[in-house]
C-alpha cells in the first residue's frame, strides 16, 4: 500500500495532510492523484460517496495552482450548498501550510452581493452550485474563461436535480483548452452524454464494480404490512441503542409526519425537507453533525450533498423507484472504510424490488424478522448496564454529594440499588413491549378486516364513477410508461401517507394520465405529490380542468347528428 509521501505531493501539502490525521490514501486517491499530476488527460472517476473523492482531486489541483496568477484557475461544480461549502473548507484545510491560495464558495440561499465582493478580491478556485455560478457568470462577476481545470463532483446527483440545462450553459462558457474531471457514484445515460459532449478521450478510473454498492455496507430488509412501517421503524431504533441514522421518506409530508411521531414518542429526531428555510436547515444539520440528534428524517432532494461521517444506519422507510437513488442513500453509511447498515422496510408486494436491486448492485440482502419485545428489552438492558459499567466518574465533582447519597440509600442492599437504577430507564421499555404484537405475523398475509386494502386501496365502482365534489389531476406518465390504475393509486397512497383518500375515476392516456380525488384531499395531493420520481425522472402533477359530464357528452353527440 502506498503512502501520501509516495504520490508526488509537495512537503507543504504533506504537512497539511498530516495535520488532518490522514495516514494512507484511499484506493481512489491512490489512483487519481498520480494520474492527475503526471498527465493532462480528461478523467472520469467512478466511486461511491465517502471514498475520498474530494482529496483525490483536491490535493493535486492545489499542487498545480499558480498563486501569482490571480485569474480563476479551477471551477468545481457540486449539486448542493452543503457539498459546495464542504469542498471549499476541505481545500482550505489541505492548503493550510501553503500561503496565498484563495478558495471562494458560491451557492444559492446566501447573499449574492457578498459572494460578488469575495470574487472581486480574487479567487484561484471557485466551488459552486450550478444555478448560482450561472447567475454570477451572467452578471459578469464570475470570470471562468481562463480556467485550466473543471471538476464535476457528484455529476449524477446534479443531473438528477434537474441541472442539465445549467450545466450545458456553464460548460459552453468554459475554454476548450482545459482539463475536465468528472466524478460520479453511478454512470446513467445523462452523465455519459456530458462525458461524450464535453470531454476528450477521458481516462476512466473505477473503484469497485460500476453502479454497485460499497462492500462494507450490510443490506437488510424487514417485510412489514404498510400500516406497520412506523412501528417497525421504532423497533429498529430500539434494537440499536446507539443508532446514528438518516431515515429516507418519499415526500415532504411523510417526512414531517414520521419525524413528528418520533419526537412525540421520545426519540431524538428531526426532519429535513424542502419547506425549511436555509436557517432552519442549517440548524437541523448542525444538530445532526454534532451528534445532538440520532435520527434525521429526510427526503432524497433535501439530503443531497449531505456528507456526515460515522452514520451507522441508513433506513429506507420506503424503497426508492430508482436503483441509483438506493445506491446514493446507502452510500451515506460505511464511509472511510468503516462498516455501515442499510435497512429497508418493504411490504409483501415489494420483494421483487429487492431482487431487482440485488441483481443490479451485485449485493445480497438479508431478510430479518422485525425485532420482538423480549429481544429489544434484553438489548436495551445490556446496553444500559454497559454504559453504567464504563461511565467516567468525576471523583472531585461528585465527592461533596456522596455522604448524603450514601445515607439516603443505606437501607437498600447493593442488589436493590442496582435494580432501582436500572429500572428508572428500563421500565418504559418493559411497559411498552409488554403486550406488543408480533409484526412478522401479518407481514405475509392480508388481515381479514382489510382484504380490500392490499396496500393500494381499490375503491368500489360507484366511487370511481362519481365526479361530484371531486378534483381532477394531471400526472405526466401513461401507458407507454407501464402505468396502470394500481400504479396511480400507489403514487397517491405512498406520497400522501393516507390510504383513506377517496379516489375517483382514473383515465390513463398514452403518455399522461388523469385521476380524480375528493375535493377534501386536493390540498394533500398538491403538497405531497411534487417529489415523485418514477423510472429516474421527476413526475409533474397538476390540477386539471374537470372532465365534462356524461350529459354534456351526449348533448355534443346529438348536435353532431343534427348537423
Amino acid at each position: 500500500m502506498l503512502t501520501f509521501n509516495e504520490l508526488g505531493l509537495s512537503p507543504n501539502l504533506l504537512q497539511g495532510i498530516e495535520a488532518l490525521g490522514f495516514k494512507t490514501p484511499t484506493p481512489i486517491q491512490e489512483q487519481i492523484i498520480p494520474s492527475f499530476l503526471s498527465s493532462t488527460n480528461d478523467l472520469i472517476g467512478l466511486a461511491q460517496t465517502g471514498t475520498g473523492k474530494t482529496a483525490a482531486y483536491g490535493l493535486p489541483l492545489i499542487e498545480q495552482i499558480d498563486i501569482n496568477n490571480h485569474n480563476v484557475q479551477v471551477l468545481i461544480l457540486a449539486p448542493t450548498r452543503e457539498l459546495c461549502v464542504q469542498i471549499s473548507n476541505d481545500l482550505l484545510d489541505y492548503s493550510k501550510f501553503i500561503k496565498g491560495i484563495n478558495v471562494v464558495p458560491v451557492y444559492g440561499g446566501a447573499s449574492i452581493e457578498q459572494q460578488i465582493r469575495s470574487l472581486k478580491k480574487g479567487a484561484h478556485i471557485i466551488s459552486a452550485t450550478p444555478g448560482r455560478i450561472l447567475d454570477l457568470i451572467k452578471r459578469k462577476a464570475a470570470k471562468i474563461n481562463h480556467i485550466k481545470t473543471l471538476i464535476l463532483d457528484e455529476a449524477d446527483e446534479m443531473l438528477n436535480m434537474g441541472f442539465r440545462d445549467d450545466l450545458d450553459a456553464i460548460l459552453e462558457t468554459t475554454p476548450k483548452e482545459k482539463r475536465t474531471l468528472l466524478f460520479s457514484a453511478t454512470m446513467p445515460n445523462e452523465v455519459a452524454r456530458i462525458a461524450n459532449n464535453y470531454m476528450l478521450n477521458p481516462e476512466k478510473i473505477i473503484i469497485g464494480k460500476q453502479n454497485s454498492g460499497a462492500d462494507n455496507i450490510r443490506h437488510i430488509y424487514y417485510q412489514v404490512h404498510a400500516r406497520d412501517r412506523y412501528l417497525a421503524l421504532k423497533r429498529i431504533a430500539d434494537i440499536n441503542p446507539n443508532i446514528y441514522s438518516i431515515v429516507f421518506c418519499r415526500t415532504r409530508s411523510e417526512t414531517k409526519d414520521v419525524a413528528d411521531k418520533l419526537i412525540k414518542d421520545g426519540y431524538n429526531a428531526d426532519a429535513l425537507h424542502g419547506d425549511l428555510s436555509q436557517a432552519q436547515r442549517d440548524h437541523v444539520m448542525k444538530r445532526f453533525r454534532e451528534h445532538n440528534m440520532q435520527m434525521l428524517v429526510a427526503t432524497d432532494v433535501a439530503a443531497r450533498g449531505i456528507d456526515v461521517q460515522n452514520i451507522s444506519h441508513i433506513i429506507n422507510y420506503n424503497l426508492p423507484d430508482d436503483i441509483d437513488v438506493y445506491t446514493h442513500r446507502s452510500g451515506r453509511t460505511g464511509r472511510a472504510e468503516k462498516s455501515g447498515v442499510s435497512i429497508s422496510l418493504v411490504n409483501y408486494k415489494e420483494e421483487g424490488k429487492i431482487k431487482h436491486i440485488e441483481k443490479k448492485l451485485g449485493k445480497r440482502f438479508e431478510k430479518l424478522p422485525v425485532p420482538g419485545g423480549d429481544e429489544i428489552c434484553k438489548k436495551q438492558l445490556y446496553n444500559m448496564i454497559d454504559r453504567m459499567e464504563h461511565v467516567e466518574v468525576d471523583e472531585v465533582q461528585i465527592a461533596p454529594f456522596m455522604d448524603k447519597v450514601n445515607k439516603k440509600l443505606e437501607w437498600l442492599s447493593k442488589e436493590d440499588v442496582i435494580k432501582r437504577f436500572v429500572s428508572i430507564e428500563f421500565n418504559r421499555y418493559l411497559e411498552y413491549y409488554r403486550n406488543a404484537p408480533d409484526l412478522n405475523k401479518t407481514a405475509n398475509k392480508i388481515p381479514a378486516e382489510n382484504k380490500n386494502d392490499r396496500d393500494f386501496k381499490i375503491k368500489d365502482k360507484t366511487a370511481r364513477r362519481s365526479r361530484k365534489n371531486t378534483s381532477r389531476f394531471f400526472i405526466s406518465v401513461g401507458k407507454k410508461d407501464g402505468i396502470t390504475p394500481v400504479t396511480i393509486i400507489a403514487f397517491i397512497n405512498d406520497s400522501t401517507g393516507n390510504r383513506n383518500i377517496n379516489i375517483g375515476e382514473i383515465d390513463i392516456k398514452d403518455s399522461f394520465s388523469f385521476f380524480e380525488v375528493s375535493e377534501n384531499n386536493a390540498t394533500d395531493i398538491m403538497t405531497s405529490m411534487g417529489d415523485i420520481i418514477y423510472q429516474g425522472r421527476k413526475l409533474r402533477v397538476e390540477l386539471a380542468e374537470p372532465k365534462p359530464s356524461n350529459d354534456f357528452d351526449k348533448i355534443k353527440k346529438k348536435r353532431r347528428k343534427k348537423y
